[in-house]
């Protein structure tokens, strides 16, 4: 497959998703009910978000669900990305931080590879991810377009692999970060569906993504893949011969294949 190089336009500038939904929150596995006392997992992320939200918004910092899908594509490469090469992209486009202080400092990027070291322990544990997404508080919509800029605009810090990895992959393999594309062209406002198509992928895409993020690793690192017990519950897992369109998609999403990772 080609065009990875031509896709680092959707990353940059205004085409970038808004920094933060008017009416947004952030949800999380084992979100707290009005009420109830937060979990130190939950406080973690509330501290990283404050932490971000306090850098320069003229730089457009990463939101807490940009650097989530962010994060995410650094570890689901084929390639290693040092912290080194991507860290400065969270603080803003230029890579200037301009932190008040060493002490907001330290703990803004210590916030950052905690969370970095959160994500790769649940991947190495299951190849599975819980994204953290944006709410509308008002409509209770589940907002994607954040985790997804996050993501796909970490698939560009290594092109060459990418391409790679695709060349190499199978179909089913291929069309995850395809999918994922797909959706940020939807977030940008490039996509060529007709509406009604957007608007169904639009419903569906927060169930899709973990699939999606699934299927890659199972490719891009494939040495976690032998680590991890085959067909368990609730998890995506590969499975031949490859389903007709009406089939159960074998990612174990539930959805008919065509509906799931065949839609593209």
């Amino acid at each position: 497959m080609s065009g990875w190089h031509d896709r680092q336009s959707i990353v940059r500038g205004d085409e970038r998703s808004p920094r933060l939904h008017p009416d947004a929150k952030f949800e999380y596995q084992g979100d707290t009910q009005k009420g109830q006392i937060m979990t130190k997992e939950e406080e973690r992320l509330d501290r990283l978000d404050e932490l971000l939200h306090a850098l320069p918004f003229e730089n457009m910092p990463m939101t807490l669900s940009e650097l989530d899908g962010f994060l995410t594509g650094v570890l689901t490469c084929p390639e290693m990305i040092p912290p080194s090469e991507w860290l400065p992209q969270v603080w803003s486009e230029t890579g200037d931080a301009q932190f008040v202080d060493q002490r907001t400092a330290e703990e803004t990027i210590g916030a950052v590879m905690e969370h970095y070291n959160s994500v790769a322990t649940t991947i190495t544990k299951s190849l599975w991810i819980e994204p953290i997404y944006e709410i509308d508080t008002n409509s209770d919509e589940t907002l994607w377009e954040s985790w997804v800029a996050g993501f796909t605009r970490a698939l560009m810090l290594r092109p060459d692999a990418w391409e790679g990895l695709m060349e190499r992959a199978d179909d089913e393999t291929q069309s995850s970060p395809t999918f994922l594309l797909a959706l940020q062209d939807i977030n940008v406002g490039t996509s060529s569906f007709p509406d009604e198509v957007i608007d169904q992928i639009d419903k569906e895409a927060p169930d899709l993504i973990p699939n999606c993020v699934a299927a890659i690793l199972h490719q891009s690192r494939p040495e976690l893949a032998g680590a991890v017990p085959a067909n368990l519950p609730g998890m995506p897992h590969k499975a031949a011969p490859k389903p007709g369109r009406n089939d159960p998609c074998s990612c174990g999403s539930g959805r008919k294949y065509k509906l799931c990772c065949g839609r593209n």
